[in-house]
């Protein structure tokens, strides 16, 4: 389902915002923060950029997607829901026994996941091999890969950033949700990555920047990242951890911590506005 409506597009996005705080909420485990900073974004790639069926999720010709920084599942989940893949109540069985939801995507338990992650730095990785299926198999299908800034503290992000610019693999986008803030605090403080451009663009990169909650800028990225030719592309939003809900914006103390039933009440009450 494409929505071009940019008003829909925002009135989703909102939906999401919803659905992670109650899921979060609900299980009383959870990453809502790392989750609300993505919504934009995956509101974007979802409903206007991949090539995706939710009744043939196994379609050889999808566009695919990882979520490399697999704690933010439950927008993952909503987006999957959203879209038509599970029905939208079963959001609210995250990370209960036995349900599809677990706390990091599972590739065997429903349709829309490619990739089991959660161990960080895996995840580009992993969309290489799928991009180089691609080109091996002359398929025109895109690759997409969401990755954390706290992540890229990892090796192998850089391992597998190094090969794919080196082999220019240009069916493949990666996103860098720089949220700038991680488990342990801020990112800068942690393990600064400024410059964080040029180091893609030093790797062969063809390398964007934007403000991930600006709604032109999102759609413009996709679009100059499908346009580009003979280079990977590498999207770097700059994003609010906990962006939405007041209390939960630029708090990297609150990474990894559900909202209680009164913050949640709270949250959804601010979601509310118009």
């Amino acid at each position: 389902m494409t929505i071009s409506d940019r008003d829909e597009l925002k009135k989703l996005a909102n939906t999401v915002r919803k659905d992670i705080i109650q899921m979060t909420g609900t299980a009383g485990s959870g990453h809502p923060t790392s989750s609300l900073s993505t919504v934009e974004i995956l509101t974007t790639l979802f409903f206007q950029v991949l090539r995706h069926d939710p009744k043939r999720p196994d379609w050889p010709d999808r566009d695919r997607f990882i979520l490399s920084k697999g704690h933010a599942a439950p927008a993952l989940y909503a987006f999957l829901a959203r879209s038509g893949y599970f029905p939208v109540d079963r959001l609210m069985t995250l990370r209960k026994l036995d349900s599809p939801l677990q706390g990091h995507p599972e590739r065997h338990r429903m349709g829309g996941v490619e990739a089991s992650t959660g161990s960080l730095g895996q995840g580009i990785s992993i969309g290489i091999g799928m991009a180089l299926a691609g080109r091996l198999d002359r398929k025109d299908y895109r690759v997409y890969v969401m990755t954390g800034d706290g992540e890229c503290d990892e090796g192998q992000v850089w391992e597998a950033a190094l090969y794919a610019g080196n082999r220019g693999l240009d069916n493949l986008t990666v996103i860098v949700d720089h949220n700038q803030a991680q488990q342990d605090g801020w990112v800068k403080d942690v393990m600064d990555l400024a410059p964080l451009g040029d180091k893609w663009r030093a790797f062969k990169w063809h390398t964007i920047e934007i403000d991930g909650h600006d709604w032109d800028q999102v759609s413009k990225a996709f679009d100059e990242a499908r346009a580009a030719k003979g280079k990977p592309t590498v999207i770097i939003a700059r994003t609010v951890k906990g962006k939405g809900v007041s209390f939960m914006e630029n708090k990297p103390e609150l990474h990894g911590i559900p909202p209680t039933p009164e913050q949640v009440e709270q949250a959804l009450r601010e979601l509310e506005q118009p």
